[in-house]
């Protein structure tokens, strides 16, 4: 029902985790970002934006063609309307699930990412740039352990912004965060890395690991894109 372009990043892990959850059947199609797979046409017809994950739901409620959608964030909510699960039917408590996706999708994922680019991958460390995004992505897990002090999920039930926000919390190590710090987040974390959807969707990615190409390569096709790129 579902063709589900993806690849082992945090925002391909979000609609797999989703998928996990609520049972609804996909296949996976590998777009291997580090070796340039979503410069492909094909990928660029579902994906223009050049980026994973991407979607074709061949059955549509509305039961017309297939509908390609890209963003994590809209395929998030448009999955989650599709099924009618992770996403609430009362005003006031999809408000609260929707807000928080777009706090993820609007701050954490491209802090975190930053903090990503400039701590792991740029060729030039700047501490500039590094203290910047390593402070930011900080604030934010302030933000979401404060949030956490007085509800189990960041909406009240477990819901789509849960699932948007825990894979850009996996690799906190890697953005210089200690969990220790933010002990209602860890709290939320370990409790969601111990559904038995999450473990699903990430023993989905282990097929993957032996796929890597240099860094050298995946700097280049990944960091070094322009204008010119999208034009030529």
């Amino acid at each position: 029902m579902i063709d589900l372009y993806y690849w082992t990043t945090p925002n391909g892990h979000k609609i797999t985790i989703f998928l996990e959850e609520v049972g609804l059947p996909y296949t996976l199609i590998p777009i291997n970002i580090g070796a340039g797979d979503q410069f492909k046409p094909e990928f660029l017809k579902i994906a223009p934006n050049n980026r994973i994950p991407a979607i074709v739901d061949h059955e549509p409620a509305t039961g017309s063609e297939p509908l390609s959608l890209f963003e994590s964030g809209a395929i998030l909510l448009y999955l989650a309307e599709k099924t009618g699960k992770l996403i609430p039917a009362d005003l006031h408590e999809r408000a609260e699930v929707l807000q928080w996706l777009f706090w993820q999708m609007g701050g954490l994922g491209p802090m975190a990412g930053q903090n990503h680019h400039f701590s792991q991958y740029a060729p030039e460390k700047i501490p500039y740039a590094i203290n910047r995004y390593v402070n930011e992505t900080g604030r934010l897990y302030a933000v979401m352990d404060k949030r956490l002090s007085d509800r189990e999920f960041l909406a009240g039930e477990y819901s789509i912004a849960d699932i948007a926000s825990y894979p850009w919390i996996v690799p906190h190590e890697r953005q210089g965060q200690s969990l220790e710090t933010f002990p209602n987040l860890k709290r939320w974390f370990e409790a969601i890395q111990s559904r038995p959807a999450t473990i699903r969707a990430y023993a989905k990615a282990d097929a993957f690991k032996n796929q890597a190409v240099s860094p050298e390569q995946s700097r280049d096709l990944l960091f070094n894109q322009s204008a010119q790129t999208i034009q030529r």
